[in-house]
Parts: C-alpha cells; structure tokens; sequence
C-alpha cells in the first residue's frame, strides 16, 4: 500500500490505495474503516498522512465521517441519491451528508454559486501575497493566525458589528464546524448538559455528542429561544453551554428580538454558562432591521463567537474565526493544535488582503443583489402554494426558507417525489433534537439554484400536493 522508494507523497499514495480497495469492492458500502491512528500505527506513517488520504477521499465522495463514531465507506453510485429514504440516509443528513445527483434542482444545500465567487479579486489578492512574501507565504502560521489577518478580523469585526475584541482573542479556523469542534473538546467532558435551540444546525449536535454531552433542546420561537422553558431548564440541569444562532437561524431562519439578545447575556453571566454564537449569514440581510450579533452586547466575555465565511465568500476556501474568552484561550488553542496544528497560511494572509483592500465589501454587495432577487422570487412562488395550507416564515436575510406543510403531507414522502424529479431539499425532522411528530417540516435553499430552478423546483412541490389534494368550493380535503 505504501512505497517508501517512490517520489510520490505517501498520503497520495495511501489515497489511491484505499480508492482502488473501495472500488473493487474490498471494502463494502458501508464499511468502518480503521481508525486514523490505528491504520497509521500498522503502515508506520505520520497520523497526518491518514489525514490528507482520507480528507481527499471524503471529498471526492469515497468515503463519510460521523463524529464520535468513526469513517464510513459512502453507499455505492455517488454522489447519486437513493431512490427512497430509508434509515440510513436520515442518519447521513443529521450528519451533514448530502447525496445529491448532479442534475438535481438544489434545494438542499446552503452554499454559493461558482458563478458568483469573486474570482478575479481574491486571484489579485493570491498574487501579490506571493510576490510579496514570496517562500514566507508558505511557512507554519501562528497556531491562533496569521496575526495581520487576525488584526485585520479585529477592525473588521468593530466596522461591521460593533464588537471590540482584541486580536489576540481572535483564532483563525478552518470554517465554522471545526470551531464547533475545537469548542467541544476543550470544553465538553462526559455528562455535561449542553443547551440547544430546538430545532438546530445537526452537525452541532454531534460533536457535543461525540463528547458524551447531554444535549436539551429549547424550542425557538419567531424572535428567539422560548425564555419561560429555558430559564426553568438552566436551573434544573445547570449546563455548561448554549449553542445559538443569532440571525438567520438555522433550519428556520428566525433572527433574535433584541429583548431576548440582552437576556440570553443576563441569564448566561448570572448562570454561568457560555454561549456559542455561530455566525454565518449575518452579512445576507435584504431589509435595514438591525441585527447585530449578540456578541456586540457581551460585557463579560460570555460568548464565545464563531464566524465561518464559507457561506458567503468560497465555500472551498473552509476559512474563519472565532473570538475566545482569556480564561479559556489556552485550553482551545491546544485543542486547535490537536486537531490540524494550523489553518492555511497562504489563504490567511491572501484573505488579510482581500479584508485590507475593501474587496469584501465590494463582494457583499454584489452577493446581496443575487440573493434578495432569489430570496424574491422563491416567497413569491410559495405564497402561491399557501392555498394548499402550505406557512413559511419571511426571514428577510440568509439563503433558506423554513415551510410548514399542511398537516396531512409527510416531509419524507415529499422527498422522495423529488428526488425522484430531479429536486433536493432537506426534511425537516433531521433538524430537531428528539424523536417528534415534526414530520411535516422542510427546508429549501435557494443559494445554489437559479431564479429558473427555483420556479421549476416548486412546481414539482406543487404537484405532489395537488396529487394529494382535490379543490371543493375552495376547500382542500386530502384523497381518501
């Protein structure tokens, strides 16, 4: 499997093992692979190396990681859908695994357009990093950034935000999930109460899971957790954290009253538990509601703030922040050395740049235009399927909208008619943290779809709820 008298990278080397094995069956679909540290204790290689081999794997849709669990051999024909939800796929979906076909209208994913990446700035940006510092550009950053780009996250956070924070309370990641991540194993031990909104952001939930944390969901309400059951659930289970998105929520895009932010503040510094604000769409708002961040109001360093701008930037870039409280700086700072050392130093000071020269500004604009056309035009096509019983929040921001089907349409049905016509999106119930009747949720994206597809796509969600519904005098009574 491994050649040490060959030119070739043996992470590369391990990489293309390990595919042909997938491939000719040797490891089934579904298979557990060993274990990074076990596969490189018997091939006697760096842990690193298994790393970058089963990062390109992953990426190329080979293989799958559930947190806490182990690396998994992905269903045969990906990156296809199977033809109907089963199980396994629920599964796949609360972990952040989306299979999707190629041809699909995509509904399902919250992520950009290649069409709108800002290419030819971030390319100036790469450029002059290289004829700037040449061999430097290349070198180990600091564990916590490259700290120019720290600097410049600083100015960035109080000229867009209003949050004053130090650099040296900056630490660079590699998007939002690995904050997640480097939170949980700094902070979460065994049997540790971790508070989450009701319904949630999945891959959350499994990395504290993975921890062995107990995990309590608030339900979440148009302007924020409800404050009545959580106030009750603080003081009966004492928990460590509370995981929130501030704006934009996801799956049901709600944005925080400022009432609730200030609470959320006041219960958390006379409790004594922290908050991660996960960020990641605060920048997408269509309207001039104003919705700072809750770390703005944070007097006590309480929050712990985590920004990915993978959403609205490049998602492949995986670059990020999050903001870290001294007293708990040294602990996540290890965690982050445990987990990749450091995030790329070429992408952080070529992202300096691109902050410094006024490029992200120029890019948001932009991006905002796109969006609230889209952001347009799928409210306009779904208020035309509220005759069918169909609610849906307005958000005004972010890339998704949350629906409530009629009662009698089951979220998992509806799915599998899509895909069988070529349409993605997600069931709601992956999103919430108990097993519930909330079968009749679903979240579409219009992120990564055209005004054209979005038109197309909710038709398709049109007739499979005509199929189930019959029109008498204005009433619609489902088939029986």
């Amino acid at each position: 499997m491994i050649k040490r008298d060959i030119n070739t990278p043996l992470y590369i080397q391990l990489y293309e093992s390990m595919k042909e094995l997938i491939l000719n069956g040797s490891y089934k679909e579904g298979e557990k692979l060993p274990s990074i540290r076990s596969l490189a204790n018997k091939l006697e290689v760096n842990n690193i190396t298994v790393v970058n081999a089963y990062k390109i794997l992953e990426q190329e849709g080979y293989i799958y990681s559930v947190p806490g669990s182990g690396t998994y051999v992905r269903r045969s024909n990906y990156p296809m859908a199977p033809s109907l939800m089963e199980d396994g796929d629920i599964e796949m979906m609360i972990d952040g695994v989306l299979a999707i076909s190629k041809n699909s209208i995509n509904f399902a994913s919250v992520s950009p357009t290649p069409e709108i990446f800002p290419i030819e700035d971030f390319k100036q940006a790469l450029i002059e990093v290289l004829d700037r510092d040449k061999g430097m550009a290349f070198v180990y950053p600091e564990i916590n950034g490259y700290e120019p780009f720290r600097e410049s996250i600083s100015y960035f956070l109080k000229d867009n935000y209003d949050i004053e924070i130090e650099k040296d309370q900056i630490l660079v990641i590699s998007g939002g999930q690995q904050g997640i991540d480097i939170i949980t194993k700094a902070l979460v031990c065994q049997e540790d109460y971790v508070f989450v909104e009701n319904p949630t952001y999945s891959g959350a939930i499994s990395a504290f899971k993975s921890r062995g944390a107990k995990i309590v969901g608030i339900p979440i309400e148009e302007d924020g957790l409800n404050l009545d059951v959580l106030h009750d659930y603080i003081k009966k289970y004492k928990p460590k954290l509370l995981y929130m998105m501030t704006n934009y929520q996801s799956p049901t895009t709600y944005s925080y009253s400022l009432e609730k932010k200030r609470k959320l503040i006041e219960l958390s510094e006379k409790y004594g538990f922290y908050i991660i604000e996960d960020d990641f769409l605060t920048d997408l708002k269509y309207d001039d509601k104003d919705n700072r961040p809750l770390k703005s109001l944070d007097r006590l360093d309480q929050v712990i703030y985590v920004k990915s701008f993978s959403k609205v930037f490049m998602p492949g870039l995986r670059i990020g922040f999050m903001t870290v409280p001294q007293r708990l700086f040294k602990g996540i700072v290890r965690a982050k050395h445990n987990t990749d050392i450091s995030s790329s130093g070429f992408f952080q000071r070529a992202f300096d740049l691109y902050l410094r020269k006024g490029y992200w500004k120029n890019h948001i604009e932009t991006i905002k235009r796109v969006y609230s056309q889209k952001y347009n035009t799928m409210v306009e096509e779904l208020e035309r399927l509220s005759q069918y019983g169909i609610n849906f929040h307005k958000p005004n921001g972010g890339l998704s909208i949350w629906i409530r089907l009629p009662k009698d349409i089951d979220s998992i049905e509806l799915y599998n008619e899509c895909e069988e016509n070529n349409v993605a999106l997600v069931p709601g119930k992956i999103f919430f943290t108990d097993d519930n009747i909330y079968s009749n949720y679903i979240r579409l994206s219009f992120g990564a779809v055209s005004n054209e597809e979005i038109v197309q796509g909710i038709r398709v969600i049109e007739n499979f709820i005509r199929k189930k519904y019959r029109v008498d005098n204005n009433r619609y009574l489902p088939f029986v």
